[in-house]
């Protein structure tokens, strides 16, 4: 009995200690400089239309739903990728089109945060996230990532059964994995340096993961939190152990990545890899709320929406979710905005 009350008794302190950190910092948030960063990339995986994803959310009103939030926001445009005819498979599909493309958005990514903006990039598959995440750790070399998805994404690619880059990104940036990259056979990934340790990391939300994956997070003792987890424990304290692992003086920088199909497909169905028994709207809503109120996220990519999968509805419901996650995290409040100075009008 007295090892649970102990235990209990950890739990509260580590929440209470998270929810004031949050109360200090969340009002820093309201009126950020933001920049959007299209990335209408596919070729980390097989599936047409999620090339798609930056067109359909900004089609949704993100843009606007982020301005009326009370931020400057600049829209950057779509980045322009490069075609390659002979992209022959090296352990991995694609991987000319991947290390080019991934290295402008590194490039677009590192200039909007040296710009001081809070940086969104709109995906675009996974693979995107070797670029964001690398070019937001030359301009923040102090940052910590939350990886929200059903995947782990940490497959090498020795042991990426699919070939696909968009499962594998998180190995190119990990320090602690470089000996099992082979770079010679990736000579468009020349550019890169891993920029990641593996404390850096948390996940949030696995339910899929394969035998090299499991490995990997078990090997290292990496941060985890799968959807037993979340069940388990309950999506607040999973994030505030989640936020006490890689930011324990709450000082360092936040890169969230979030994967549409964190969320259950009942609400996501509109995506190339579902899961089934996913984060629920809600408890994806209260991830995006809770990294907002830390004031310390710095960059955000949302990916994987592909509007060509699924229903018509799967395509309405999976966009909604996307902006409504995404406006979340930059402060839409789910009980309301009240503006700063706001009074009410008088006859």
């Amino acid at each position: 009995m007295a090892c649970r009350r102990t235990l209990q008794f950890c739990r509260t302190g580590l929440l209470r200690k998270f929810d004031r950190q949050q109360q200090l910092r969340h009002s820093r948030s309201y009126g950020r400089d933001v920049a959007i960063i299209g990335a209408p990339f596919k070729k980390g995986q097989r599936l047409a239309g999620v090339e798609q994803g930056p067109r359909v959310m900004r089609e949704a009103g993100l843009i606007d739903k982020l301005r009326e939030l009370g931020h400057n926001v600049e829209d950057r445009g779509d980045l322009n990728f490069d075609v390659f005819k002979d992209d022959p498979r090296n352990y991995v599909l694609n991987p000319k089109a991947v290390g080019a493309a991934t290295k402008k958005v590194s490039k677009a990514v590192e200039q909007a945060v040296r710009d001081n903006k809070l940086t969104v990039t709109l995906g675009g598959d996974h693979s995107i996230s070797i670029g964001t995440i690398h070019g937001h750790a030359q301009a923040e070399p102090n940052l910590c990532l939350l990886w929200i998805d059903a995947h782990a994404d940490i497959n090498t690619p020795l042991t990426t059964p699919s070939g696909n880059i968009h499962g594998t990104p998180l190995s190119f940036l990990v320090n602690q994995l470089k000996d099992t990259i082979p770079w010679a056979a990736l000579p468009s990934f020349d550019w890169l340096q891993p920029c990641l340790n593996i404390t850096d990391i948390a996940f949030v939300g696995l339910r899929d993961l394969d035998p090299g994956e499991r490995y990997i997070l078990q090997k290292f003792n990496i941060t985890s939190f799968s959807i037993h987890e979340v069940d388990r424990f309950g999506i607040h304290e999973v994030i505030a152990r989640s936020l006490e692992a890689v930011n324990p003086k709450g000082d360092r920088p936040i890169h969230m990545s979030f994967d549409i199909d964190s969320v259950d497909p009942a609400a996501t169905g509109a995506t190339g890899t579902p899961v089934p028994g996913g984060l629920t709207f809600r408890e994806g809503m209260f991830i995006a709320e809770h990294v907002y109120r830390t004031g310390l996220l710095s960059a955000l990519d949302l990916v994987e929406v592909n509007p060509e999968v699924g229903s018509r509805q799967d395509k309405v419901n999976t966009v909604m979710t996307a902006v409504e996650v995404l406006t979340a995290c930059l402060g839409k409040k789910r009980e309301g905005n009240l503006p700063p100075g706001y009074q009410l009008p008088m006859p």
